[in-house]
C-alpha cells in the first residue's frame, strides 16, 4: 500500500483540527508530541516494573534505550504528514524520502547500541558458561556493526528508489577478485576467527605443537599465533596452520595441574619396596610437587639390565617442569648413592685373545 493510499485514509480525521491546513499540520504535531510523550511514559512504568521483578539489566537497559527511537519516530511522522499537507505537490519525491532516512538512521544506531549490549550480555559468565568470549567480542561486534550498516545503507538506497542490482553486482565481482588475490591471508583471517571462537587455547597456556616448539601462548590474533618458547624465543605461526595442525595444550583439562614423569631403572637384586620408598619420600619433600594428586609409583617392566620404575607427581604449572624434574632428578641419585642402590649403565668390556707375534 503506497504512502499516498495512507494519507487517504486518514485525511478524513484531519477535519477535527479544522479545514485550515496550517491548523491540521500544528494539531498533528501536538497529537504525535502528546502520544510519543504518553508511549514513554508507558515504558517508563514497564521499566520499573522489569527492574524491580528481573535480576538482569539487559531488560532495563533495551526498554531505556528504545525510548528515545519511539518519540522521534513518532514526531517525523507527524511532520511528514504535516509537510504533505502544507506541501502536497513536492513532498513525494524530497520529503517523504528526506524523513524516512532520518528515520532508518535513528533505528540503526539504536539496533548498534542493542545488539552492543546483547554481545557484552553473551560474554558474561553465568555457571562456568560463557556464550562468546571476551578475546571475540569485538569481532563480533565488528561483524554486527557491518551487517547492520549495510543493511542500512540498503533500506536508505531503498527509500531513494535507487537500483542497487548493479552495485551488488560490481561488489560481487570485486569481491571474488579480492578473494583470489589474498586466498592465504583469508585462510588466516577464517583461522583466526574460529580459533578464537573455538578456544582451543588461550593467552597464558603451555602448548606443543606437531613440530614440537612448546611454549606459552602469549597472543592470538585475527592472522597469526605468538608463542614464547623457554628459551624466550618467540615464534609466529599463522592461524592456517594452527587450526590444521594437532595441539596439546599442557594447561588445558579440567585444571591446570600437569604430571611428570621420572623414569630410573636400578640394577637386579634390588629391594624393590626400597625403590618405591625412596621414590615416594623424594617426591614428598619436594614443596613444588602437588599433594593432591599425591605421588605414585610404577614398577613398569624388566629391562634389559634393570628393573624399570617411573616415578608419577603433579606439578601446579607445566612452566616448573624442567625445574621440577631437575631437582628430582638429583635428590634420587644422591639417595641411591647413600643406599647403595646401583643404577645400570651401559658396559663395553673388551678380550683379547691372543697378542701379535712379533
Amino acid at each position: 500500500m503506497s504512502s499516498q493510499s495512507n494519507f487517504e485514509q486518514i485525511k478524513p480525521y484531519l477535519t477535527l483540527f479544522g479545514e485550515n491546513v496550517y491548523l491540521q499540520a500544528a494539531g498533528i504535531l501536538v497529537s504525535a508530541y502528546i502520544i510519543g510523550k504518553l508511549i514513554n511514559l508507558f515504558l517508563g512504568v514497564i521499566l520499573q516494573k522489569l527492574a524491580s521483578k528481573s535480576h538482569s539489566k539487559l531488560d532495563d537497559q533495551i526498554l531505556r534505550l528504545l525510548q528515545p527511537p519511539v518519540f522521534y519516530t513518532i514526531i517525523i511522522i507527524a511532520v511528514a504528514i504535516a509537510a504533505k499537507l502544507i506541501f502536497p505537490a513536492s513532498v513525494e519525491l524530497i520529503v517523504i524520502p528526506l524523513f524516512e532516512t532520518v528515520a532508518v538512521i535513528i533505528w540503526t544506531v539504536l539496533t548498534l547500541r542493542v545488539s552492543r549490549l546483547l554481545i557484552r550480555a553473551g560474554s558474561l559468565q553465568v555457571d562456568r558458561f560463557t556464550l562468546i568470549h571476551n578475546q571475540t567480542r569485538p569481532l563480533f561486534e565488528n561483524l554486527a556493526m557491518m551487517i547492520i550498516v549495510a543493511l542500512s545503507l540498503y533500506f536508505v538506497f531503498f527509500v531513494w528508489n535507487i537500483d542497487m542490482t548493479a552495485w551488488l553486482a560490481s561488489a560481487g565481482i570485486l569481491g571474488i577478485a579480492i578473494g583470489f588475490a589474498s586466498k592465504d591471508t583469508l585462510a588466516n583471517l577464517f583461522s583466526g576467527v574460529f580459533i578464537l571462537a573455538d578456544a582451543p587455547y588461550k593467552i597464558g597456556d603451555f602448548i606443543v605443537l606437531d613440530s614440537g616448539e612448546r611454549g606459552e601462548v602469549t597472543h592470538i590474533g585475527i592472522r597469526s599465533t605468538r608463542i614464547l618458547t623457554r628459551d624466550d624465543v618467540e615464534v609466529t605461526i599463522p592461524n592456517s596452520i594452527m587450526g590444521n595442525s594437532k595441539i596439546i595444550n599442557e594447561s588445558g583439562g579440567p585444571h591446570k595441574k600437569f604430571r611428570i614423569r621420572l623414569k630410573v631403572g636400578v640394577a637386579y637384586g634390588t629391594d624393590v619396596d626400597e625403590v618405591k620408598n625412596i621414590l615416594l619420600d623424594v617426591a614428598a619433600q619436594e614443596k613444588e610437587v602437588c599433594k593432591d594428586p599425591e605421588p605414585r609409583v610404577r614398577f613398569r617392566q624388566f629391562g634389559a639390565s634393570s628393573l624399570d620404575f617411573e616415578l608419577l607427581c603433579w606439578i601446579e604449572d607445566p612452566v616448573f617442569r624442567g625445574r621440577v624434574i631437575d631437582i628430582l632428578n638429583t635428590a634420587v641419585y644422591k639417595q641411591f648413592q647413600q643406599r647403595n642402590i646401583e643404577i645400570p649403565y651401559s658396559k663395553q668390556d673388551i678380550y683379547i685373545k691372543s697378542l701379535p707375534s712379533e
